[in-house]
């Protein structure tokens, strides 16, 4: 399968303009958008998160670990610095010597809070990284999110996620709503592919993004065909399937809620007992944990990745694959989000041996895999495009070391910036889809 470069070429001069598209936000004074990421900051801060910030040796490892800081040198882009408005936050209001921190800590400001929107949006992709190599084990990502939050709040998203987010608020992304996606389906299932749309009762509900629906369109197929070799009873939800989550991105929470409380009514409305997300990595931990905790109680379903749906089929004998050989020389991107964040290393990999190919290890993989550079939205902020392309090579030089001939992953957004940072740069590697790989070598595909 390959992906029409034309489309993406118009996808990329889409996200070009995107903050254009963005609303105005409502806050009259600088000093009500301070007092309103004050609060959040207040109100998010656990004891946990203060233990941490109290934690803190200054050691720097953190820095090391982070692709924006190696990429740069630059120590602004040390993680732990990210939070440093946080910190000052909970030293006055939360620490047990408030009292005294009041006297010498100075509060945050509306221009700092801005300066701080390029650090915790623009130059970090919340990979959790800098946790793996943190000797107190201090998680900044987390933070890092309750900053997002704390601007969200005060009106301070940068304009290509408000977009999206104000968008994701009335149920479409990039113009593709339930309707639009109904009429993607049917076009597909004219074409002969057998997509079980808004079923009455399924044991499984799949989920796609309007990345799938608009660009990689060979991926939804290559789910469809999986789902089907497999002869499960499975089903596509119109009120209830977009997998990307931009409020969880921006950090506004009330969108995040409503994004993952469709696709909670729409599983509980077919009875399905297990919600597969697509390849988008964010949308994995955006359902199985997020949209848990935003509901008030444990989900009624079981969350599982497409690849770490497949791996667990391939391991249990019921995915039926080809074997490539060894002249296939692939190597593996793990996605920060389902990998360090979720634990979903094995699975991608038991394709592999499923395959029988060439499988080549980067050589930090695993929980220390290096971020492409591109999460958490970090992909459409224009203004991040030289930043985000200094990331990426790191990642190219990894896998040019590993001497295979194409890299393959499990998210959308990794994938965007692969193929952004492959044309930026003139890399002549492969970049795959593990959907896509798999379906193009079922045993029983025609």
């Amino acid at each position: 399968m390959s992906i029409n470069m034309e489309v993406f070429q118009q996808f990329a001069e889409g996200v070009k303009t995107l903050g254009d598209r963005a609303q105005p936000t409502d806050f009259c004074s600088e000093e009500e958008q301070v007092a309103t990421a004050r609060t959040t900051f207040v109100n998010k801060l656990t004891p946990a998160m203060g233990v941490d910030l109290e934690a803190c040796v200054h050691c720097g490892l953190c820095a090391l670990a982070c692709h924006f800081h190696e990429s740069t040198k630059d120590p602004k882009y040390t993680p732990i610095r990210k939070l440093d408005l946080l910190k000052r936050v909970y030293r006055r209001e939360l620490s047990p010597m408030r009292w005294i921190h009041k006297l010498y800590t100075r509060d945050i400001t509306a221009s700092e809070l801005m300066e701080w929107q390029e650090l915790v949006y623009d130059s970090c992709t919340e990979c959790g990284r800098c946790t793996m190599n943190c000797p107190m084990g201090i998680n900044i990502a987390s933070m890092v999110n309750v900053m997002r939050q704390g601007l969200a709040n005060a009106g301070m998203i940068p304009a290509e996620l408000r977009a999206m987010e104000q968008e994701q608020c009335s149920g479409s992304l990039f113009g593709i709503g339930p309707e639009q996606m109904e009429e993607a389906i049917n076009k597909l299932n004219e074409s002969g592919l057998d997509i079980p749309l808004n079923k009455d009762k399924a044991d499984y509900l799949v989920l796609t993004s309007v990345v799938d629906l608009i660009l990689f369109t060979d991926n939804l197929v290559g789910i469809a065909k999986i789902m089907n070799h497999l002869g499960l009873d499975w089903t596509l939800q119109s009120c209830g399937y977009e997998a990307a989550n931009f409020g969880m991105l921006s950090g506004f929470e009330p969108v995040q809620k409503e994004a993952s409380e469709r696709i909670i009514r729409a599983a509980e409305g077919c009875g399905a007992k297990v919600v597969i997300t697509p390849e988008c990595g964010h949308a994995y931990p955006a359902l199985r944990w997020d949209a848990a905790n935003e509901h008030g109680k444990p989900l009624s379903f079981e969350v599982q990745a497409i690849s770490e749906f497949m791996g667990l089929q391939a391991k249990a004998g019921n995915l039926k694959l080809k074997k490539l050989g060894q002249d296939k020389k692939i190597t593996f991107h793990d996605s920060c989000k389902l990998g360090r964040h979720s634990g979903v290393f094995d699975e991608p990999r038991e394709i592999f041996k499923s395959l029988d190919v060439d499988f080549r290890e980067s050589e930090a993989n695993g929980t220390m895999g290096w971020c492409c550079g591109g999460g958490a939205g970090v992909f459409l902020l224009n203004r991040a495009a030289p930043l985000r392309q200094k990331a990426f090579e790191i990642k190219m030089h990894q896998v040019n070391d590993t001497g295979a001939d194409s890299v393959v992953m499990t998210c959308g957004s990794c994938r965007l910036n692969f193929m952004n940072g492959a044309q930026q740069s003139n890399w002549d590697k492969g970049i795959e889809s593990l959907v896509e790989l798999v379906a193009d070598n079922l045993v029983d595909a025609t």
